[in-house]
């Protein structure tokens, strides 16, 4: 009933919120997208987006369109591989960022060590700022993490916004510095709250830095400081911190998978690997145990 080719634009635009980046990441024309959309929305009788000028957001029908999508695209990939005979080999050396070891993202490793057994895949866990570093460096071949301020580079697998988190119970004192927990440098949530901080002149304290989320996590827990942290991945315990304290806003992230090009022999792999999460990348939003995860 439901084209393939419609509902991977469809699965672009519920993923970044964005006809233009939808557009851009698929190497269509936006009325293209905006056309498949309309065409799949005829074809269910029910609107999936409620849009305006400003924003794109899904609708209740989206949302379930959205699974539905996703198992009938996972399908039509495995039987596509299977008669086609496609096989990978080789060594993948892929990163990702902290902000997904309590996600789904293990789930999409596992489907695709399946799908292509004799590739040699290499996992580095580290912060946005060093995977960047190691990928033009030559020491990765493929990375899912942020995107550091201005570039453009890499395909938005989706866009969020950093926000303040905390434990309920903090209180903050208007009067005294931010105390704030914060990833090492180069971490990259950590590099936008320390300018925003700065832009808007509220004085900050660094009450704890750690290399690890779980750290972070269990300092915010405790209620010694708020920290930058991706809206749509805030962990179990913790919450916004309200409006009424000030803090200044943090702006939108996006996340992104970025392809390296200093091994060719890599390339296949690599496409391979980002085409599955670029697919399934609405899983990294729901989390195992409900426990979710930001670097």
């Amino acid at each position: 009933m439901y084209d393939p080719v419609r509902l991977r634009t469809f699965l672009a635009v519920a993923q970044t919120l964005s006809f233009t980046q939808a557009a851009r990441r698929l190497g269509l024309r936006q009325s293209t997208v905006s056309q498949h959309v309309r065409r799949l929305e005829d074809e269910s009788g029910r609107p999936l987006f409620s849009r305006d000028t400003h924003s794109v957001e899904l609708t209740e029908d989206g949302e379930a369109m959205l699974g539905f999508a996703r198992r009938i695209l996972d399908v039509h990939d495995q039987a596509t591989a299977y008669f086609t005979g496609t096989r990978l080999r080789g060594r993948l050396r892929f990163g990702a960022s902290e902000d997904f070891v309590m996600t789904r993202l293990t789930e999409i490793l596992e489907t695709y060590r399946n799908d292509h057994p004799e590739v040699d895949l290499e996992l580095t866990v580290e912060l946005s700022g060093t995977l960047h570093e190691r990928l033009a460096e030559g020491k990765l071949d493929l990375l899912l993490a942020k995107r550091r301020s201005g570039e453009t580079h890499g395909e938005v697998v989706w866009r969020d916004r950093l926000v303040w988190i905390g434990a309920e119970r903090l209180r903050l004192d208007q009067d005294r510095p931010v105390p704030l927990i914060v990833y090492p440098p180069p971490g990259l949530s950590r590099a936008r709250a320390l300018k925003a901080l700065e832009r808007s002149g509220r004085p900050y304290r660094v009450a704890c830095t750690s290399g690890s989320l779980s750290g972070l996590v269990a300092a915010a827990r405790a209620g010694l400081g708020v920290m930058a942290h991706s809206r749509g991945l805030i962990p179990p315990g913790l919450v916004r911190v309200p409006d009424r304290y000030g803090l200044p806003e943090l702006g939108d992230v996006d996340f992104v998978v970025l392809q390296g090009a200093r091994r060719p022999s890599a390339q296949g792999p690599a496409q391979a690997l980002a085409a599955a999460i670029l697919a399934g990348g609405d899983r990294l939003h729901r989390t195992r145990q409900g426990i979710r995860g930001s670097s």
